[in-house]
């Protein structure tokens, strides 16, 4: 492609390490939808006839067929994605195909088909989140009178039914999801057309280019279209957010089956044994997601630091932005699909989850929120439930075994009811707050999100 300045051919060493085809490949498909709308452009501005430009799809169209079909040869010399279909439908074609790169560069073109691929797979990830959403869900409804403690710190704190804990979750891939959609807005704007920094002196229709590709805006800086990969970076932080909140389910989730909890059992489809222990059984879906996750993390740093010394515009280092935005996509991808599955086998251990939360210490703040409705302030409220729990210590005893007498002389504002708090059904119906876990609380925000996740 440059053969006009260069006497030598590039060494083989040289084609073996900046070669890009082996992972740029999976470009294909969007550098053959950019070239036909950029022969439109070439068509309308006069420099390519009617005939030219139907030879010219004609021909992107069964080197595409042939790709789609694993018929298709990539050469490690021609270097890039962009260049094998280009010297492809050239050696096919003709001079019709040499015209094609007409007033555009790589830089331009290599944006636009990034663009291009993100703008998809964004919208594939809002699929997998959504699948892995209507997954908990149908989990929490299958379980929705199951009552667990819920934790902080690691220790147990306060009752919370097992669908608030799972719907927690739909709220955060919520905010994943509207993270992606937001992103997709600034990766939704046409690049072609910058040429490799400047534009060029020959004017082509941007607009039209614009709206053969659905893209609602095109980029007005030539030199900031070719350099930017804000976009990528962005998507990978969006990336990086989710896998952190698949890692923090994987945490439940391995806690959970453990024998010292033993909340929940997943299917046999989705865990796996030992090689040498034969009753184990682990979670290795959730292992391996929380591992991956540092993997995702790993390239957005990648990303960021590649960028970082960049000076304008378009660096060789640029082509370092693939592999980790192909990664991350890939790998989140396969962990909300799995993930998604997983979670349909797995069933709760009523039993347990009802002897874990009939811990009366569950309801210690209970206690003290009787208090706060005796008119004590809820410092001294606390104190006095903290002495409770400490004289409970002492005598190896629990909240509801300590006698009418022992309260009231911890605090003369106990009264007889004072022992109708210490149920967990009282507490959980007690929890009418917005976005508290009440029976009915639960039941809405279940239903909300089917109605949303339906759609």
């Amino acid at each position: 492609m440059w053969k006009g300045r260069f006497k030598e051919q590039t060494a083989e060493l040289l084609q073996q390490y900046s070669e890009s085809v082996s992972f740029d490949w999976r470009l294909w498909r969007h550098d053959i939808e950019g070239s036909i709308a950029h022969s439109a452009a070439l068509e309308k501005a006069g420099l390519i006839t009617p005939e030219e430009r139907s030879r010219i799809v004609d021909g992107l169209r069964e080197i595409g067929a042939e790709i789609e079909q694993g018929r298709f040869e990539f050469k490690r010399e021609l270097e890039d994605i962009h260049m094998n279909i280009e010297a492809e439908l050239t050696r096919r074609i003709g001079d019709p195909g040499a015209k094609l790169h007409t007033a555009r560069s790589r830089n331009d073109q290599v944006a636009l088909d990034l663009r291009l691929y993100l703008r998809e797979e964004s919208g594939e990830l809002v699929g997998g989140l959504r699948d892995l959403q209507r997954a908990l869900v149908e989990l929490a409804e299958r379980h929705a009178e199951v009552v667990i403690p819920g934790y902080t710190h690691l220790q147990r704190a306060q009752p919370v039914y097992f669908a608030h804990h799972l719907l927690a979750y739909v709220e955060m891939f919520a905010r994943d999801a509207e993270r992606l959609l937001d992103c997709r807005k600034r990766i939704n704007v046409l690049p072609l057309g910058s040429g490799a920094i400047a534009g060029s002196t020959i004017l082509l229709d941007r607009e039209l280019v614009a709206r053969l590709l659905d893209f609602p805006a095109v980029t007005q800086n030539s030199m900031d279209a070719v350099s930017d990969r804000d976009f990528a970076v962005e998507l990978l932080s969006a990336l990086a957010l989710i896998a952190m909140h698949l890692s923090r389910l994987s945490e439940d989730v391995i806690l959970w089956a453990s024998s010292e909890f033993k909340f929940i059992s997943i299917s046999d489809a989705f865990t796996t044994g030992s090689s040498l222990m034969p009753q184990k059984k682990n979670p290795d879906v959730a292992e391996l997601t929380r591992g991956k996750a540092g993997r995702v993390y790993g390239n957005l740093v990648s990303l960021l630091t590649t960028l970082k010394g960049l000076p304008m515009t378009y660096n060789r280092d640029m082509q370092e932005d693939k592999e980790p935005v192909f990664d991350s996509i890939d790998t989140v991808k396969a962990a909300l699909a799995i993930f998604a599955a997983m979670l349909g086998g797995i069933r709760a251990n009523s039993e347990a989850c009802a002897q874990a939360v009939s811990d009366p210490n569950l309801l210690a703040t209970d206690l003290a929120d009787y208090l706060v409705n005796h008119a004590v302030p809820f410092r001294q409220a606390h104190e006095v439930i903290g002495k409770a729990v400490a004289l409970c210590a002492e005598r190896r005893c629990e909240l509801p075994d300590l006698t009418l007498a022992d309260y009231q002389a911890l605090s003369p504002a106990f009264e007889a009811d004072v022992f109708a708090v210490l149920t967990v059904e009282k507490s959980m119906a007690a929890r009418q707050a917005v976005g508290a876990p009440s029976p009915q609380n639960v039941a809405a925000q279940l239903a909300r999100w089917k109605g949303l996740l339906s759609s």
